[in-house]
């Protein structure tokens, strides 16, 4: 890997060209030696290949997220971006300073104090003491581990652990930072503040690469997605595109479990399926996924009246209506939804097996759907209801009709899933009504003390 900028366009910071990395697998270890000692007779050893194919470009301020499921590849080809790794074929080029969360605690002494730790990965990054104690304030700040700071890493709990890494690579104005999975086991707000100081640090131009299996994150902080799958890119794209697909491997992975299947070669696609729209055309395969033994064959957005309907305000009523037909004799059904605003952030779920839950909790009352048996080729239809309490904004529903094994979500099947099986808009009229964020809390002001009173009150006496 070469970290000379002229090497790389001024606007891209991270260049790859089909890399891979190969590693030898050896039986036995009398069989590393024999291959030392007679490479140019024979082959002692297997080809495994971590990684391979994989070109990619990565402009300056722009944030990229890398998913896959577990030995994918992932760690391997941060770490050749991160330099820790040469790869056995191809190039990867990276212009600027590189800071990299590989692995929870790299790069630290246990022996050492988290102070000495920080003036020791920053020594490391090329910063001289002088800029180390400029910022050594906002690093501790930023941690929030308190006097721990002072104590043994050794000491530390893994929560304490990521957030003085995490602290020390963004404090340190990187032009690349690489996060692999490591803000996974912060608590509730301290991942908080780890995506807010994301997002200020690609403001100012920073570059990310992130790695999570927290597939919102991904669609949310990232633009575009690249896909590893059994060591080869699946897909490269949009991000929400790419969290698609991956999903689908995720399925496709589960069916094969399942039946007890081998795993498919890489390169065979999982089976897809098309549903028509409200609007009669095919929707296109990119779009649904799933074994198909039940479809999603319909998707309306109906106002109060029951009426098709696309724009709404706060407080009007809204109904979903979802039409599915069942191929083959099935029971322990869920039909559900997801609404997402225009970034991609899921805004809410449900399905009839909330509301079967609610029901044997005691919460609500009336038949359960989950109990229901269906024959080959019967249709249901559903109408999900609720008073709009959402923002401003424009949303994408998308539906899903699925098998639950379990009645808590515990053990669910895809049967069929639909992305933008529906859209609408949110407006609010300011002069009428108004607030601001994403939903209607519904907020009521009341005065609980007038101080005007109580001035005049006091100048009375």
């Amino acid at each position: 890997m070469s970290s000379d900028a002229r090497r790389v366009q001024d606007d891209v910071v991270v260049r790859i060209r089909e890399a891979g990395k190969c590693y030898h697998m050896y039986d036995r270890p009398a069989d590393r030696l024999k291959q030392a000692l007679f490479r140019w007779r024979k082959t002692y050893f297997r080809e495994f290949w971590a990684v391979r194919g994989v070109s990619l470009e990565v402009r300056r301020g722009e944030a990229v997220g890398i998913i896959g499921r577990n030995g994918s590849g992932k760690s391997t080809l941060l770490q050749m971006i991160a330099g820790t790794l040469a790869p056995t074929e191809g190039s990867v080029e990276v212009a600027g300073r590189v800071a990299a969360l590989l692995e929870l605690g790299s790069g630290f002494n246990p022996e050492f104090s988290g102070r000495d730790n920080v003036y020791l990965n920053g020594s490391i990054l090329g910063l001289s003491r002088h800029e180390i104690d400029e910022r050594f304030d906002a690093i501790a700040s930023f941690a929030d581990i308190g006097a721990f700071i002072d104590q043994p890493v050794k000491t530390y709990s893994s929560g304490m652990m990521v957030r003085l890494a995490f602290a020390v690579q963004v404090q340190l104005e990187p032009d690349l930072l690489i996060v692999d999975e490591a803000l996974a086991v912060g608590d509730a707000l301290f991942q908080k503040r780890c995506f807010q100081r994301l997002e200020q640090l690609r403001s100012q131009g920073v570059t990310l690469l992130f790695v999570s299996h927290d597939q919102e994150s991904v669609r949310t902080l990232t633009s575009r997605a690249l896909l590893l799958h059994e060591g080869r890119p699946r897909a490269l794209g949009p991000s929400g595109e790419v969290v698609l697909e991956y999903r689908r491997i995720l399925h496709e992975a589960e069916l094969a479990w399942g039946a007890g299947q081998a795993r498919r070669p890489a390169s065979e696609k999982p089976a897809r399926s098309a549903a028509p729209s409200a609007s009669g055309p095919t929707r296109s395969d990119a779009l649904s996924f799933g074994t198909l033994d039940a479809q999603v064959e319909r998707v309306q957005v109906l106002d109060g009246a029951g009426e098709p309907a696309s724009v709404f305000r706060p407080g009007d009523p809204v109904r979903v209506r979802i039409a599915c037909v069942v191929n083959k004799d099935l029971v322990n059904l869920n039909i559900g939804l997801r609404i997402r605003n225009k970034q991609g952030v899921k805004m809410y779920s449900w399905g009839t097996l909330n509301q079967d839950i609610s029901i044997w909790s005691g919460r609500a009352a009336g038949e359960t759907f989950w109990d229901r048996s269906f024959k080959a080729g019967e249709r249901v239809e559903v109408e999900l209801a609720f008073d709009c309490t959402l923002g401003m904004d424009f949303y994408e529903v998308q539906a899903s009709i699925t098998h639950e094994r379990d009645r808590f979500y515990r053990d669910q099947r895809m049967l069929h899933w639909l992305d933008e099986a529906a859209f609408f808009h949110v407006v609010v009229h300011q002069d009428e009504y108004f607030f601001g964020g994403v939903c209607d809390l519904r907020m009521v002001a009341t005065v609980v003390s007038d101080v005007r009173s109580a001035v005049n009150a006091s100048a009375r006496s």
